[in-house]
């Protein structure tokens, strides 16, 4: 035989796209052609090695021509995986080996000994192949568990060529077991390694109520006071009140992490945090580079998003929040492409009211009038108005910092979360957008599912009034308002409800 066809795989940004390999056979050259990078055009001499490794005559040691074809040629192609694809294709070109390539994607690294080694977004390049009409697909044996969370198609974990030759080639009566999946393996928060319990920080009973609101109904939350009052140890202690992830978004988190190569176990059933510090970078957190490519607020999605020291992030970080925050999406263009990718997280920020810390505070504030004003221009009105809960967190007095706390455990407010969760999963189970919390209603939804009495719609009405509310923060106001409604299990938003909604809008920062 003179010629093949096989299938591998790339991620481009986070959607895969299926890339079709050609293998023809001529004299005197090896060559790889299709808009390879430094990456893939060095899988010839992996792929080399690895046939002479594994008891087969190298494409090197040939008087032959040996044209390997990536397609589609426009696609650039990057990463290694694609070595185990183009070796089958070589060895079934060359009459070494004979199977049905029909239905069956190839992806895997060779080592030079013909070992597999592992690849990133195995989750979503299965997915897609599901989705293109695949029903086999062969990858390295450590993804494997990681690919058999998509329902619908057959994975074989493969250690090596010669494993993968020896089950394709029917005269050799070798067959590789299927992987199936039986159950999710539990997963802990890993990025969050400081246990904190409510119960452990003294008083501050204002901001660890913001904290549950938050929670419920996946709203964004800000913490400003003088340092030293807890408001990283409330943030610590926030990621252990979400729920579970659903199975669905479950899938998609893990997905993004392997692509990332950030994944850390075979799924992820707990919400991500994510903490970067204010000295990062715009690609780094916003995602970037000439190559789209996803950033913090993408490995924050369905989770956390923690920016201590906000005002002292780069402002066209902060100002490039906006989109994310509102749409729930992050759309990044340069000259090599465009992408846009997910980022529907919590943003819970904490800040300082000054550079110093000190001002509002007893201890006189030592900072300049101009350096307090580009202090608080940093935290724009447009970012105000998309942060729901704004809690301003005071310095307590010795003799209470002394008492026992009192306080509710993590696990008996978790519980709640969870219940007021579930109320609002069966409002939205019918919603054309799939929405699960009250934070992504949108105008036409809160006319739909919120409905206030003449009383109340007075009340309310009066009350943004005086505090001027945007259009924007009227809308957020009352979903808060429905959340804290659902925690206290009731049908209706009630007066205290409103109330309590009004309390977190900001009156001042600093």
């Amino acid at each position: 035989m003179q010629f093949s066809k096989l299938f591998s795989a790339q991620i481009v940004g986070l959607v895969p796209h299926i890339v079709e390999v050609d293998l023809s056979k001529g004299l005197n050259n090896f060559s790889l052609v299709g808009l390879p990078s430094a990456s893939v055009d060095e899988s010839r001499d992996r792929v080399s090695a690895a046939v002479k490794n594994s008891g087969y005559e190298s494409p090197k040691q040939k008087n032959q021509k040996t044209v390997i074809s990536l397609a589609p040629a426009e696609l650039k192609k990057e990463g290694s995986h694609y070595d185990l694809a183009i070796a089958l294709a070589y060895l079934f070109a060359s009459g070494e080996t004979n199977f049905d390539p029909k239905g069956k994607l190839f992806l895997g690294e060779l080592a030079l000994d013909g070992t597999l080694r592992p690849i990133h977004g195995a989750l979503l390049i299965t997915n897609a192949a599901k989705q293109a009409g695949f029903t086999e697909i062969f990858l390295p044996k450590v993804n494997a568990e990681e690919a058999a969370l998509v329902e619908g198609i057959v994975v074989y974990g493969v250690r090596n060529l010669i494993e993968a030759l020896h089950h394709l080639d029917k005269k050799m009566k070798f067959n590789l077991t299927a992987f199936e999946r039986t159950e999710k393996t539990p997963q802990t928060n890993t990025t969050n390694k400081t246990n904190v319990d409510l119960s452990h920080i003294k008083g501050q009973e204002f901001a660890k109520r913001a904290l549950e609101i938050a929670a419920a109904g996946n709203h964004n939350l800000a913490l400003w006071g003088p340092p030293g009052t807890g408001k990283t140890m409330l943030a610590q202690a926030f990621p252990h009140l979400l729920p579970d992830l659903q199975n669905e978004h479950s899938l998609e988190v893990t997905g993004i992490h392997s692509v990332a190569g950030t994944l850390r176990e075979n799924i992820m059933t707990r919400p991500p945090l994510r903490a970067p510090h204010h000295t990062a970078s715009y690609p780094a957190v916003i995602g970037g580079g000439t190559t789209p490519k996803p950033g913090e607020i993408t490995l924050a999605h369905r989770g956390v998003l923690f920016l201590d020291e906000f005002p002292e992030f780069d402002r066209r970080v902060i100002e490039s929040l906006r989109e994310p925050l509102e749409e729930g999406h992050i759309r990044i263009t340069r000259s090599k492409g465009h992408d846009t990718f997910p980022a529907r997280f919590i943003l819970l920020a904490a800040m300082n009211p000054c550079p110093c810390g000190k001002y509002g505070s007893e201890e006189r504030c030592t900072c300049m009038p101009g350096t307090l004003a580009s202090y608080t221009r940093k935290i724009s009105g447009p970012i105000v108005d998309r942060i729901e809960l704004w809690v301003k967190v005071s310095h307590m007095s010795h003799d209470k910092l002394s008492q026992k706390s009192a306080s509710e455990n993590t696990e008996r407010v978790r519980a709640r979360i969870e219940s007021a969760r579930k109320v609002q999963q069966a409002r939205f189970a019918n919603h054309s957008r799939k929405i699960t919390t009250n934070s992504e209603m949108r105008a036409d939804d809160i006319e739909t599912f919120i409905q206030l009495s003449p009383k109340l719609r007075t009340l309310f009405n009066a009350s943004a009034e005086r505090l001027r509310l945007s259009p924007r923060a009227h809308h957020k106001t009352i979903k808060v308002a429905r959340t804290i409604a659902d925690l206290d299990q009731s049908p209706d938003i009630q007066e205290k409800h409103l109330l309590e909604a009004f309390a977190y809008r900001p009156t001042e920062l600093r």
